[in-house]
């Protein structure tokens, strides 16, 4: 089907839904704090980090490389290293955190009736921007009983062409360690080395395919999305680690004005912070109003070096050695009136102490 920038992009169909946990047991479990301020509101729910690397077709044997039965495998052994993306919330009288239980990442394989260069042509209309929400899934965590729900999604996308889309969707109470730790790297490293073994079988062992060729019911019917399109714009910059915390806001202060003058448009008076902390493993969230805040110190720019989403390195994963991913794309999805998240850097070294702040703010039209 020829598709031109006049046209709707065609319907993705689904072709199976699977839970991937970590190859063995989690033993012991590990556990991530969520340190909130009354009340926090259900964004906290909702919040989540979109990658959407695309990767082109290099060769005849990119259909083995990029089968959803060898990913699937490949991710469960990722998963030993973070198993916390295969965890779920678990709530208390006055605690509440996500556990390491094993109870999966979903993995969703679909399908577009459409060459990868055909959707691409899209890239930098408006059009696109709704588009690229089709070739990821996120489903928002149940408010009433968050401890159902994943936390991490992974829709793998064949077009007609034999490329692929890889795209992973990830609360964003968890995304500073999917960026931090490089897990989507390491996952790629895993499967290039799984693959490239001489004995490996003929077919992967746990796959189960083509869900909606054995039933009249697709499993679009049973799981819908909460995927939101792009309605936002990000600005990221790094900063030594003494100017960012919650008490002292003058450095996030500088960086929202920043983002609003780059970007001509404003953040509502309340804005939401996600804080790693040091002193433990948890994350503190926390609604921040902007009228109040501290005024930026004098002096402060010259501390403070711009970012950009390549700096956590997509751009160079290989699930197939040499087919490094003809573009990636980065958002995140239910900003509504703004956030900021602030971490500790992607690569340390020799910067113990700096910290990565992402701003971002809604399309002035989403207001």
């Amino acid at each position: 089907m020829a598709m031109s920038k006049s046209e709707l992009i065609p319907e993705i169909h689904m072709e199976s839904v699977q839970t991937v946990t970590p190859l063995r047991i989690t033993e012991p479990r590990q556990a991530r704090q969520v340190l909130t301020a009354d009340p926090i509101g259900s964004g906290i729910f909702r919040h989540c980090l979109h990658i959407l690397l695309y990767h082109a077709k290099a060769s005849q044997d990119d259909a083995r490389w990029f089968h959803v039965g060898w990913l699937k495998e490949s991710l469960a052994r990722a998963l030993l290293e973070n198993p916390i993306f295969a965890g779920r919330f678990r709530e208390g009288d006055e605690l509440m955190e996500i556990v390491s239980n094993d109870s999966g990442i979903r993995l969703l394989e679909t399908r577009i009736p459409a060459s990868l260069s055909e959707f691409l042509d899209f890239r930098g209309s408006r059009g696109r921007k709704d588009a690229e929400a089709e070739l990821v899934f996120w489903k928002d965590i149940d408010e009433q009983n968050p401890q159902y729900s994943p936390l991490v999604y992974v829709q793998v996308t064949n077009f007609q062409c034999g490329g692929c889309s890889i795209g992973i969707s990830c609360s964003l109470l968890l995304a500073d360690i999917l960026l931090k730790e490089n897990f989507i790297k390491k996952w790629a490293d895993i499967h290039n080395n799984m693959l490239s073994k001489d004995d490996l079988p003929a077919a992967p062992m746990y796959y189960f395919p083509n869900t909606s060729k054995c039933t009249d019911s697709s499993p679009t019917s049973i799981f819908s999305s909460n995927t939101s399109k792009k309605s936002s714009q990000t600005m990221i910059f790094n900063i030594p680690g003494e100017h960012v915390n919650s008490e002292n806001d003058y450095a996030l202060q500088f960086c929202v004005e920043e983002a609003e003058r780059k970007f001509g448009t404003k953040m509502t008076p309340k804005w939401s912070l996600f804080l790693k902390t040091k002193s433990c493993n948890s994350i503190k969230v926390e609604n921040f109003p902007k009228d109040g805040l501290i005024k930026p110190k004098s002096g402060l720019q010259s501390q403070i070096a711009a970012a950009i989403w390549d700096d956590f390195c997509a751009n160079d994963i290989e699930f197939r050695k040499g087919n490094k991913p003809a573009l990636v794309s980065y958002w995140i999805g239910f900003v509504s009136g703004g956030l900021v998240m602030a971490m500790p850097s992607a690569d340390q070294k020799g910067c113990p102490d700096e910290v990565k702040v992402i701003v971002t703010v809604p399309y002035q039209d989403e207001f």
